[in-house]
């Protein structure tokens, strides 16, 4: 059963997503915002519709692992199918049909910690463009914060091999009325300073640059770097030596796991024992 939307052809991507989720639904926004043509896949008549109503897409309902309703999203002149239905399993099925069915890249939602291991042996034998998961990342990003207690925001990139690290100077701190050409020493290495941000203004800094208590300062660095850096500016860069996280859900298992290969005791607060006992490795419930 399908439910096409006919809409003014534009010159974006031709993307097939299936799952009409609220990840689904939050990629239909970004992607149609940029001027893409999206088609989305969703067993349930009332979540396409929904989307469809809501924005300029079309809207197949059915099986996205089906090669029939594949052939009916357009999968023959898909540039991208994306899917992120609830199901890891589906959502590599329906990337392998993808691959089979059309000439387009695939990018699948896998949530399971066994799946999630498995990524890069995922991506190599089935062809994925791309392996994404929102509780790891949004795990990883909470591990980085811990780890750089002083930050506003850490962005990892590269693989993990680089930082984009976000500060706030205080005031006496150290680079507080400092010209950038005039750190010398403490800039010494692969350490740029790429932005500063100041009364709702953004600036992209050169050497006449001078820096105030209050900028919020953006630097990219090697991994390896960003905490010496810190350190030289007089920033504080102890991480947590333990952290109690509440909820034993799949982001907390990827935090857990992250935080005890650095050294941070994690205890976790978990209504259902047996869920703490599936994967207490080094974890206190």
């Amino acid at each position: 059963m399908a439910r096409r939307k006919a809409g003014a052809a534009r010159d974006g991507l031709n993307i097939i997503l299936v799952g009409c989720g609220k990840v689904g639904v939050s990629l239909v926004e970004k992607l149609s915002q940029e001027g893409h043509n999206i088609t989305v896949v969703d067993r349930q008549a009332a979540a396409v519709s929904a989307v469809t109503d809501l924005y300029d897409v079309s809207g197949v309902v059915g099986n996205g692992a089906s090669y029939r309703v594949q052939q009916e999203a357009g999968i023959d002149e898909a540039d991208i199918l994306i899917s992120v239905t609830a199901s890891d399993e589906l959502n590599l099925l329906c990337c392998t049909v993808a691959k089979k069915a059309g000439n387009c890249a695939t990018i699948a939602r896998v949530r399971t910690p066994d799946y999630s291991e498995d990524a890069d042996y995922l991506k190599e034998k089935l062809g994925l463009a791309m392996v994404i998961n929102p509780e790891r990342e949004a795990a990883l990003a909470i591990a980085r914060l811990l780890c750089l207690p002083t930050a506003l925001s850490v962005t990892s990139f590269a693989g993990g091999h680089a930082e984009m690290v976000r500060i706030r100077i205080p005031q006496g701190s150290k680079l507080d009325g400092r010209y950038l050409r005039q750190l010398g020493k403490e800039l010494a290495g692969p350490v740029l300073v790429c932005a500063v941000e100041r009364s709702g203004q953004v600036y992209i800094p050169d050497g006449g640059f001078q820096l105030a208590s209050g900028d919020a300062l953006t630097f990219i660095c090697p991994s390896r770097d960003s905490k010496q850096f810190l350190g030289r500016m007089g920033f504080e860069t102890h991480q947590a030596h333990n952290a109690l996280l509440i909820g034993g859900s799949k982001a907390a298992y990827y935090l857990a796991r992250r935080l005890l290969a650095v050294g941070v005791q994690v205890r976790i607060i978990e209504a259902d024992m047996a869920r703490c006992g599936n994967w207490r490795c080094g974890i206190i419930c």
